[in-house]
């Protein structure tokens, strides 16, 4: 199968702007053949670096019924492909509204499920909570009709292992990783993300930079699929727009055994991995204000 990975630049609050901005490249990848899986940036059609909570949630959109949302279903029902891709997700299911950084998965028969992130960033602190629909891996088809699985995970979970290892050991062959990284250090992280786990990654990054009225963030692009034995299967470039494509076989990521005695999951041992424990045993790097120190 061909998993493809959307590097662009976002006008923030431009919806409509950055939704057909998106589907022009995209049509250039379809016009090379396409891929069975696109994987799009964190907040792709709304921008990041927002200005105030009421720009957040004045740009969030209901899932499955929003603009963003309906967009991907059509654009899944055009080429045949899956789509991931970030938006800021309004949920007013519950008595108090609450606002989510959010990737959809839409396949060509429609919306097939929602994931919130998990590990909130600066300021999206500010406008979002935390995600609550945990780390799941969905069942989707290639073109072709072969059955691979699709785990999500959004931008700074990359900085957490278990956010991978979740997904891994929930039976994921592909993690898409859809970003906003404003920092250096997730790209070299991801192969070893994908060869820990076993996994092929796929990490869509954007370019440009967005200002909040207050400081500016500059993107770092360099978006890339990364395989399980921590090959780099595509690297995008630092500033530049387009699609990045890379082959893979699925099949790959449900081999764990790594020789005649070793296994990556079997080998593991939970009773003796002290995990759980509270986060300020280690002191905090946290400050009150300034530039991010990682995403």
């Amino acid at each position: 199968m061909r998993i493809s990975v959307l590097q662009m630049n976002v006008q923030r609050g431009d919806v409509a702007f950055n939704l057909d901005h998106a589907e022009a490249l995209l049509a250039g990848s379809e016009a090379q053949g396409g891929a069975d899986l696109y994987v799009l940036p964190e907040l792709f059609a709304s921008g990041y670096f927002f200005a105030s909570s009421d720009e957040a949630r004045a740009l969030a959109e209901d899932v499955p019924h929003g603009e963003t949302t309906r967009r991907l279903v059509r654009w899944a029902a055009e080429t045949g492909a899956t789509f991931v891709a970030g938006l800021p997700e309004r949920d007013a299911s519950r008595r108090e509204t609450r606002w989510f950084n959010s990737a959809v998965v839409v396949t060509p028969r429609g919306w097939l499920g929602t994931y919130r992130k998990t590990h909130l960033f600066y300021e999206e602190t500010l406008h979002f909570s935390p995600g609550d629909s945990g780390f799941r891996v969905w069942t989707v088809t290639d073109r072709a009709g072969a059955s691979y699985r699709l785990g999500v995970m959004i931008c700074f979970d990359w900085i957490f292992p278990e956010s991978a290892r979740s997904l891994a050991l929930a039976g994921a062959d592909v993690i898409a990783h859809p970003s906003n990284l404003v920092l250096p250090y997730c790209p070299d992280a991801m192969p070893v993300r994908a060869l820990e786990n076993g996994v092929f990654t796929a990490t869509a990054n954007r370019v440009g930079t967005e200002s909040n009225g207050r400081e500016e963030l500059s993107f770092i692009g360099r978006s890339r699929i990364c395989g399980p034995g921590a090959a780099v299967l595509a690297d995008a470039p630092a500033a530049v727009e387009g699609v990045f494509t890379a082959e893979v076989d699925p099949r790959q990521a449900r081999e764990t055994r790594l020789n005649a005695y070793n296994d990556r999951f079997a080998d593991r041992r939970p009773d003796v991995y002290a995990l759980g424990g509270s986060s300020g045993q280690r002191g905090s790097n946290s400050t009150a204000s300034g530039a991010p120190t990682t995403a």
